[in-house]
């Protein structure tokens, strides 16, 4: 049997998913478009009036990272900018991953060199 191998967040490179749109308000505030598509989606829009469209609004921390994912920084450079932007924050990097890994979860985001979903 074979043993799984630890992930290394440090080393993996974060790119956008294409199909997620955003928008950048005055205050430098990102909203992340996420359209709901595929039959469950279609029948909870019709029938319980969900929207095709949500509207996720990050706070600061979240907008900074969003707009520094640029497919070619890994986590690591990542979190030296963050602790750049943010010296007071506490566990900025283990923050960071978690915020990735939430991203990743709702295929937000993906991974260098992973097939889109």
């Amino acid at each position: 049997m074979q043993k799984k191998q630890a992930q290394n967040y440090l080393d993996h490179i974060p790119q956008r998913h294409p199909d997620i749109e955003f928008e950048t308000g005055e205050d430098g505030i990102v909203t992340l478009l996420v359209e709901w598509k595929g039959f469950y989606h279609r029948i909870a829009q019709r029938f319980f009036h969900r929207p095709r469209v949500s509207d996720i609004r990050l706070d600061e921390l979240g907008s900074f990272v969003w707009l520094a994912i640029d497919g070619e920084s890994n986590v690591h450079k990542l979190s030296k900018k963050l602790e750049v932007q943010f010296p007071d924050m506490e566990k900025s990097l283990s923050r960071l991953i978690k915020f990735l890994e939430i991203l990743h979860d709702n295929h937000m985001i993906i991974w260098k060199g992973e097939k889109i979903k």
